[in-house]
């Protein structure tokens, strides 16, 4: 696999972990310490990373039909202008809405968990850049399912991953991190709008710069 486009399948799935929902909930469950809370977070953050791997498994198989009938010069000019435009119109992002009520846990299930877990999905579905980007990038390179489906499965789980740690910092160090973790969770309400510029800006410059060996090497030909 080219280490430019591993570089930037990572990278995204690195501004994955700047999820907003992902971080909300597990602080809001974290801080509201339900009964069997590891049990309940697992059970959400798998139900994200299975849902995101399940779209991706479909939209490679669904691109990669698509992509072979497509010339390589106008994917490569597609994805530089995809992510230029990502990059200006980061700027053009509103502010939050103060009246938007943040998703929340209405009751600690598992069954809510797996639900909430599926909306997370659907409520970030539209806003969700560095992911399908990420699945530009794959499948643009043309991989074989050998190889994109375990990458896929990196980026699912590194997604997830800021749960993870936020659980084990509340394992070890308990209450200790409550005021911490109110903290955090405020200036995650009060400033998710800003999080997704940055988010969709960096995603943007990504894609761009990914784009970029294939535009000079169509440029200087053969």
């Amino acid at each position: 696999m080219p280490i430019e486009m591993i570089v930037a399948v990572l990278g995204l799935a690195l501004l994955d972990t700047l999820s907003p929902a992902v971080i909300g909930i597990t602080l809001y469950l974290l801080l509201a310490r339900p009964h069997r809370v590891g049990l309940l977070l697992g059970g959400y953050l798998g139900t994200v990373a299975i849902a995101y791997f399940t779209l991706g498994v479909l939209l490679m198989l669904g691109l990669g039909a698509v992509v072979p009938r497509v010339d390589d010069t106008v994917w490569a000019w597609g994805q530089a202008v995809f992510g230029a435009a990502l990059v200006v119109g980061s700027y053009f992002i509103p502010d939050r809405d103060p009246g938007r009520a943040s998703v929340r846990a209405r009751s600690f299930t598992m069954r809510s968990m797996l639900l909430l877990g599926l909306a997370t999905w659907l409520f970030e579905f539209a806003t969700a850049v560095p992911y399908f980007g990420a699945i530009g990038v794959m499948t643009l390179a043309g991989l074989p399912a050998a190889q994109w489906s375990p990458l896929l499965g990196v980026y699912v789980t590194i997604m997830v991953i800021p749960g993870v740690l936020l659980f084990a910092a509340w394992a070890a160090l308990g209450e200790r991190t409550r005021e911490r973790f109110e903290r955090w969770q405020g200036r995650l309400d009060s400033g998710s709008r800003t999080t997704l510029r940055w988010i969709v800006g960096i995603a943007g410059v990504l894609i761009l710069l990914d784009a970029l060996p294939a535009q000079i090497t169509i440029t200087a030909g053969p």
